[in-house]
């Protein structure tokens, strides 16, 4: 018998390759004996893998016997001499005739792949190697490699023989077999011409990183990449052919994958046809079996082994217990195995059919012949299949209802919810409009409320109102309904434009929206309405609804017109609080220019930065102080008073001022404070408010400094940013007995400290120590010059509660 076709005349796989060296090895000095076990190792390898070989070979043959002997109706002995006599009267080996008998009687894929050669090349196209690519040569090839993987016992045998019969013959040089898990992820069931530490390495593949194999799966379809160079896609063996091509082929059965499979070339893969992609798509059908434990079926069908028996009955035991609708589907495969529908397995007590069948009817019936629509625009059953294929759940919501049921003017929202589970296909939704009870609470409320609401559907043109809504706009409940962009013709001519502005907002900038407006009914009544609109997009981001609410505030505008009135009485009284608010940012600003420096002080460079409230009358009581005392040292301040206008203004100026004069006395930093908590006591209208204090010696370039319920300092050294410990101290205008703990820093040349107030950093959303995080990760960033710094930091500043700043930096210049 012959051999069969791409059997090997050398040691196959990475180890095979690798002893024949230790062999050449032996004769540059080695020693013989080893030598000569290496060689024999590799002729016993040989030989097993000619054995191999000869036993695929043979099961090749001994079908075809089985299926001369069905024809032919003889025993096995005459069907045996009948196959030798026909390969002897056309001239063909036996193996290929055997595939060919096998063709015949399958017309399986493999026997369309082997005619599709055969075509081509009664055509005249050829490929340029006629005795390796004829038709009779593939079909040798895909027959030893079916035979071969029929009879491994794990995908790791599968990607041997598909490598050993069919693949090395196209050249290729490695073959990856990848099971792919519900969640996405990949693992490597089988590999074939890789090293081994390598097929460790990719033992497996997270969900969500895209490789060759994950890009097949993702698409579904064959992904064909000329070269490794061109794509960038990390892959099992990369490195070994860095310049090869890779196919990776989805496999599955029943429409759902279950594998890719992803063959290696050293250069470019084969020119890519409809003949050589059939015959790797062949090859890829050929390692689902080993991928799946029992293909998948339609119910009626097969019968369901007991562990799949037992996840289905939990399933439909869950569904029971759902407070929502819920469909279980089981696939629906036809006689070649495709998928061509879902059937419903199971209606839980909660599903109420549209159109108003019994759930008994529906149950049992397929879902596209129960549901047309489901293939329609919805692509709910697209939505179906593709949860079924990949496992990837699919979520979303307000999906109109009206496309699952064939004229059911169905236009209320619903959330989906579509998963696998095994075999089974779980389809969850919710209808938000199916409480009964609550709609006529609402009922009752709009009309108490004089609230009518409504909902456009833009693509349909369909318009829906409540009975509410009709009296608010004096229409008969029998008249169609005003469409929104006809709306300014039934308003007031003053009104158009902010009737206009409200559409624009809602339509084309796709946001929630309202506005006010006189409407003019049929008879002859004015009413004062507020509309309140929310756009409802598709997938896409277009708007697929517009759904909102009228209220009639014809009552409130009048009562608005009453007090007219009294909003004229109290504009004098604003006119005052407006010229309170000049005085007190004149004031301030008199006393705390936004700007100052750089200027220098014993040794030190200094810059301060003061940015007041945007609103005028939210102005308030942060200071900030730097001056060299009698005594040659440098006091170095900033505080904030508590509240905003004219009382936290002075109650400034007085702290400031104060702490100048005490500063004098040569005391430390926190005496001072504990005398300023004083001064907040006695000389002030019950003032409260933080501050730190700081002493800066230039002689020692030592600072000593307190505060007083305020955050601590920053300081910058060597491009990292730390604050400075939160030393004890109550905030001013605490008990008068507080004391006020005292913190030392030495400073280093280039060092670079920082004062400030809470308006640089806080936010209303975010803890404090989370805003002090991002304030040391921005002033850790290098800048030019200190000024160019503070200015960073201020336009950098994240904090939303638009109060005064002030920020004082302080540079200590290399010597």
């Amino acid at each position: 018998m012959d051999a069969p076709v791409g059997a090997p005349t050398g040691g196959g796989g990475a180890a095979g390759a690798a002893l024949p060296e230790r062999s050449r090895a032996g004769t540059n000095g080695t020693d013989p004996a080893v030598s000569r076990l290496a060689a024999t190792v590799v002729r016993l390898r040989r030989q097993v893998e000619q054995a191999q070989f000869d036993a695929d070979g043979r099961s090749v043959i001994e079908l075809a016997k089985g299926v001369l002997v069905e024809r032919l109706h003889c025993a096995p002995a005459e069907a045996a001499r009948q196959l030798e006599d026909l390969a002897a009267e056309t001239d063909l080996p036996v193996l290929q005739l055997a595939a060919e008998i096998i063709n015949q009687a399958a017309r399986d894929q493999v026997a369309e792949v082997t005619k599709a050669f055969l075509a081509q090349a009664s055509g005249g196209r050829s490929c340029d190697d006629p005795e390796e690519n004829s038709g009779t040569t593939v079909a040798t090839r895909l027959r030893t490699a079916e035979s071969g993987v029929l009879a491994a016992a794990d995908t790791q045998a599968v990607a041997d023989s598909l490598l050993t019969h069919a693949l090395r013959p196209l050249d290729a040089v490695s073959v990856a077999v990848w099971a792919v898990a519900p969640d996405g992820s990949m693992s490597l069931a089988g590999a074939a011409g890789f090293r081994a530490d390598e097929a460790a390495r990719w033992h497996y593949v997270p969900p969500g990183v895209t490789t060759p194999a994950s890009k097949a799966l993702l698409e579904r379809q064959p992904v064909w990449l000329p070269s490794f160079a061109e794509t960038g896609l990390p892959s099992v063996g990369r490195h070994d052919t860095p310049d090869g091509g890779r196919v990776a082929i989805p496999t599955g059965t029943g429409g759902r994958l279950t594998g890719v499979l992803e063959i290696c070339w050293p250069g470019s893969p084969p020119p890519r046809s409809p003949q050589i992609e059939r015959q790797l798509e062949a090859l890829a059908q050929l390692c689902a079996h080993t991928l799946e434990t029992r293909p998948a079926a339609g119910l009626p069908g097969p019968a369901l082994s007991d562990s799949a028996y037992r996840d289905l009955t939990e399933l439909i035991d869950l569904v029971d217990g759902l407070h929502d609708p819920a469909l279980v589907l089981r696939p629906q495969i036809d006689a070649d195995g495709h998928l061509i529908d879902f059937r419903i397995h199971h209606a839980n007590p909660r599903f109420v059919d549209p159109v108003g069948r019994p759930r008994s009817s529906v149950t049992g019936a397929l879902l596209l012949e129960a549901y047309p629509l489901a293939a329609g625009q919805s692509g709910l059953f697209d939505k179906v299949e593709r949860v079924y294929a990949t496992g990837e759940p699919f979520r979303a919501d307000d999906t109109l209802l009206t496309t699952l049921v064939d004229q059911v003017p169905l236009t209320s929202p619903a959330d989906i919810s579509i998963s696998r589970h095994s075999d089974s296909v779980l389809l969850i939704w919710r209808v938000k409009d199916q409480a009964d009870r609550l709609a006529s609470l609402l009922q009752h409320a709009q009309r108490l409320g004089r609230v009518g609401g409504f909902e456009e559907n833009l693509a349909t043109g369909e318009i829906t109102w409540n009975d509410q809504m009709f009296a608010l706009f004096g229409l008969r409940p029998t008249a169609v309904p005003i469409p929104l962009t006809q709306l300014p013709a039934h308003a007031h001519a003053d009104d158009e434009t902010g009737i206009g502005r409200f559409l624009r907002t809602l339509l084309h900038q796709r946001r929630s929206a309202s506005t006010a407006f006189r409407l003019k009914r049929p008879d002859g009544i004015t009413r004062h309405l507020r509309v309140v609109a929310e756009p409802v997009l598709d997938g896409t981001g277009h708007v697929l609804l517009v759904r909102g609410a009228y209220q009639d505030i014809s009552a409130q505008h009048w009562t608005e017109v009453a007090l007219a009135a009294t909003r004229d009485q109290l504009a004098h009284t604003e006119e005052q609080a407006a010229e309170n608010n000049r005085l007190t940012l004149k004031l301030q600003r008199a006393i705390m220019p936004p700007t100052r420096g750089p200027i220098d002080a014993a040794g030190l460079r200094v810059a301060v930065r003061y940015r007041p409230a945007e609103d005028d009358h939210l102005v308030g009581g942060d200071w900030y102080d730097a001056v060299v005392l009698p005594s040659g040292r440098v006091l170095l301040c900033v505080g904030d008073v508590a509240g905003h206008g004219i009382e936290a203004a002075t109650g400034m100026v007085v702290l400031r001022n104060a702490l100048r004069g005490l500063a004098t006395t040569g005391a430390g930093p926190g005496q001072l404070l504990r005398w300023l908590n004083l001064v907040a006591h006695h000389l002030t209208d019950y003032v409260t408010g933080t501050a730190v204090c700081g002493l800066y010696d230039p002689g020692t370039r030592t600072l000593e400094w307190a505060r007083a319920g305020h955050l601590p300092p920053v300081l910058v050294r060597d491009g990292r940013a730390t604050a400075l410990p939160l030393i004890g101290g109550m905030l001013l205008g605490g008990p008068p007995d507080s004391q006020y703990e005292e913190g030392r820093l030495t400073l280093e040349a280039d060092d670079v400290l920082l004062l400030y107030t809470d308006g640089l950093v806080e936010r209303r959303d975010t803890s404090m120590g989370d805003t002090l995080d991002r304030l040391l990760v921005t002033a850790g960033q290098p800048a030019p010059s200190l000024e160019d710094r503070l200015d960073h930091l201020l336009t950098h500043s994240d904090a939303d509660t638009d109060d005064d700043t002030c920020l004082i930096g302080i540079h200590l210049p290399p010597s």
